[in-house]
């Protein structure tokens, strides 16, 4: 029994069980080597007895461990300890997405694209590892506090379905890909069929299928095609209907065949929701080949899919009362059901036998037999064998008749539209050259030949038709409207627009500290994709000034009066001498008349205590004991010491003046992350004057921030009163962001 407080493996000390899913559950830990709080995930006692599984998801876990993404949970460890099967995972705070949908119901459209683009992010970058999750779904997605999607249970997820277990104890149904729900092969495509299941439910608030058992549910993912999402919410617009579509297709080969494809449509469609960019036109590849069968075996196909050999149960009565099914242990899920892999078989003969039958034809053809019943149209005459002609290959689509001259072709990619025709026009005066087709492209310049067809290389007639698709520039892309967002979630937003960010800092009263203002460009405004968005954030009201009244030479009364009436605070009393000021009288006050201070600051002053007394030294009688020693008194006339001169007073110095203020450094940058330290160097510039305030070599790390630095700038410095712009370098490079200060006069004298 897991209880708080247990350590695992004398390193993660639990502390809460935060849930529990269909193979593990899940806690929240502490890493006392690391420091740092954790989520493990253990498995259930069922799983941790089966040495199958268990080596099976040790394996795989140990493989998702080596993903770094900021779309997907990062895996720190997988272990054991006396019997607990475990793995160690980055602990998100947040809510999973299923929690999310249940909520709302449905989600705003720009909500949903917005997670399914981040989780196609993630998947994108496990399936560039070769990692397949196989268990996309909305429990498995989590949005942190901060508004990040992550994707989690890699590797859990090959484990449970790389094993033969009862539908139970596998994730959930109802967002099974067809080939999964058969037991076939899955691959990438499986993915994408999945997360188009779960952007189905994020729009309409319930999932495409579903039954009174898994088994409904699985044939319904085979066999039904799911009500159109428009039907049940009219607001969805077409493109996003055919994104879904194209996802949940029954056919692997007619999906995206990469969720680099879907991520490039779900951005266009925030631009052009109503365009019909999107095909859903059947496409073969390599490793998924079309075989074409008759009714009868596509009837044959579906009452096997839907024999109890395929989908059982693990109840005694159940296996009882279906026919018994040979299990070995290390039978693999995705392995092909007997009764399909027979049709496959049949297929596969016909299929050769057709192939068979085309090459004997072929054969026949160029040997020149069936050309002995032909009469040539020309002369009339009979053509023997060796007059045969064999036709080369054409790469344009309409054939050329016989003694054409034909024209090899050059690349003219990366060219301007009229250096590209001046090229092919060098080849052939005849060509027809065809340029109405534009794509955008955030790498070639806008006008530039980004593909030809045909290709480099390629034989055409001389009159032939060449077309070329033209660079439209960067795709001009709708900036989303972050108000009130935080930093971090505005950033994750734009970001995921496919905009650059670049925040900057101004007070207002209206806006709490940290929430975005507003963005420059505006929000709904058109902005090339690639380029920067400015992000303006609230460092909270804007402060009070007022201005300091003049203190010299007014009673106590008449000063402390002064100060409140300027909204002032009273400090600290003093009294000191003064040549200039008569006692009773300031002739002292910390702040120079005329100075900007903030509302209630503390204003110290000092009370003339009248002109400094210096004191007339006493004569001292000459120490002697010899009575011969002492003077004879003389007759002649003694000079009587002058008068001291009263001292002239000394004019009041020149005040001194400190410019003064306090820089907060919030922001810790995201390509820091796996760094993880960094030196900091902070600089202040105001109308062309620039002066290093800090530098440090000590290395700071994301728990030092906001860090606070005190700036004070002497009068030969060349600054003055006002504002100015503080610039920070993190491991000597700047950081695209840049704080605002208010620097007050400070009297030091």
């Amino acid at each position: 029994m897991i209880k708080p407080g247990m350590y695992i493996s004398e390193r993660y000390e639990i502390i809460d069980k935060v849930g529990s899913g269909g193979m593990a559950d899940v806690y929240k830990a502490k890493c006392h080597r690391l420091n740092r709080n954790v989520a493990m995930k253990i498995l259930k006692p069922e799983y941790s007895s089966d040495k199958n599984f268990v080596s099976k998801f040790r394996a795989e876990a140990q493989s998702a461990a080596g993903l770094s993404h900021p779309n997907i949970v990062n895996v720190y460890d997988v272990g054991d300890d006396d019997g607990l099967y475990y793995i160690v995972m980055e602990l998100v705070e947040g809510i999973t997405l299923k929690k999310f949908i249940e909520r709302k119901g449905n989600l705003e459209i720009k909500e949903a694209i917005g997670i399914s683009i981040q989780t196609a992010q993630g998947m994108e970058a496990a399936h560039a590892n070769h990692i397949i999750h196989r268990d996309i779904k909305p429990q498995n997605i989590i949005i942190s506090r901060d508004g990040k999607v992550k994707v989690t249970d890699f590797g859990i997820a090959k484990a449970a379905t790389s094993n033969t277990v009862s539908q139970n104890a596998v994730g959930s149904v109802h967002y099974l890909s067809p080939e999964q729900a058969r037991g076939g092969y899955s691959d990438e495509k499986s993915d994408i069929y999945s997360l188009g299941v779960t952007l189905y439910e994020m729009l309409c608030g319930k999932v495409p299928f579903a039954g009174d058992n898994s088994v409904s549910v699985a044939l319904s993912h085979i066999n039904d095609e799911a009500t159109p999402i428009r039907e049940l919410r009219p607001d969805v617009p077409l493109s996003i209907e055919k994104i879904v579509q194209k996802c949940m297709q029954k056919k692997p080969e007619r999906r995206y065949l990469s969720a680099s494809e879907l991520i490039a449509d779900l951005k266009r469609s925030i631009t052009n929701p109503d365009g019909d960019f999107v095909k859903l036109a059947s496409v073969s590849v390599p490793d998924s080949p079309t075989i074409n069968m008759t009714d009868a075996q596509m009837e044959s196909i579906k009452s096997a899919a839907k024999s109890p050999a395929v989908y059982y149960d693990s109840h005694p009565d159940a296996v009882s009362n279906s026919k018994k099914v040979q299990k070995e242990e290390e039978e693999e899920l995705d392995g092909v059901d007997p009764k399909f892999e027979k049709f496959i078989i049949a297929g596969t003969i016909v299929t050769a036998v057709a192939l068979g039958l085309a090459l004997i034809y072929l054969v026949v053809n160029l040997s020149g037999v069936l050309d002995i019943f032909k009469k040539n149209e020309d002369n009339g005459v009979t053509p023997t064998p060796d007059t045969v002609f064999t036709p080369t290959p054409d790469p344009t689509p309409t054939p050329e008749p016989d003694g054409v001259e034909m024209k090899e072709l050059v690349s003219v990619v990366g060219m301007t539209l009229d250096d590209a025709i001046n090229t092919l026009k060098l080849i052939s005066d005849g060509f027809s050259i065809i340029s109405d087709k534009e794509e955008y492209s955030s790498d070639v310049p806008k006008g530039y030949v980004i593909e030809q067809y045909p290709l480099k290389g390629a034989s055409i007639a001389a009159d032939g038709t060449i077309e070329l698709t033209l660079s439209a520039g960067p795709q001009a892309l709708v900036i989303p409207d972050v108000k009130y967002y935080s930093l971090d979630k505005a950033r994750s937003t734009l970001e995921s627009a496919g905009f650059v960010t670049k925040p900057a800092y101004e007070s207002n009263s209206e806006f709490e500290s940290g929430m975005v203002i507003r963005t420059e460009p505006a929000s709904e405004e058109y902005l090339e994709e690639g380029q920067t968005v400015t992000v303006f954030v609230s460092t909270g009201p804007d402060i009070v000034m007022t201005q300091m009244p003049q203190l010299l030479g007014k009673t106590e009364e008449e000063a402390v009066a002064a100060i409140s009436k300027a909204g002032l605070s009273l400090g600290s009393t003093s009294y000191a001498s003064s040549n200039r000021y008569a006692e009773g009288l300031v002739c002292f006050q910390s702040y120079a008349e005329g100075e900007r201070l903030a509302n209630g600051t503390s204003v110290d002053f000092a009370l003339s205590t009248g002109p400094e007394q210096e004191a007339t030294p006493t004569p001292q009688p000459d120490d002697t004991d010899d009575p011969d020693d002492v003077p004879e008194p003389t007759t002649e006339p003694v000079d009587t010491p002058e008068p001291t001169p009263t001292p002239t007073p000394t004019p009041e110095e020149e005040p001194v003046y400190e410019y003064r203020a306090t820089a907060l450094i919030s922001d810790w940058p995201d390509w820091l992350e796996e760094t993880g330290t960094a030196t900091l160097y902070v600089t202040i510039s105001q109308d062309g004057n620039d002066l290093v305030i800090y530098e440090s070599d000590t290395l700071f790390t994301a728990s030092d921030f906001p860090y606070s630095i005190n700036i004070s700038l002497a009068e030969g410095d060349g600054f003055s009163e006002g504002a100015a712009t503080v610039s920070v370098w993190f491991s000597g490079v700047p950081y695209d962001g840049s704080y605002m200060v208010e620097l007050k006069a400070v009297r030091v004298n």
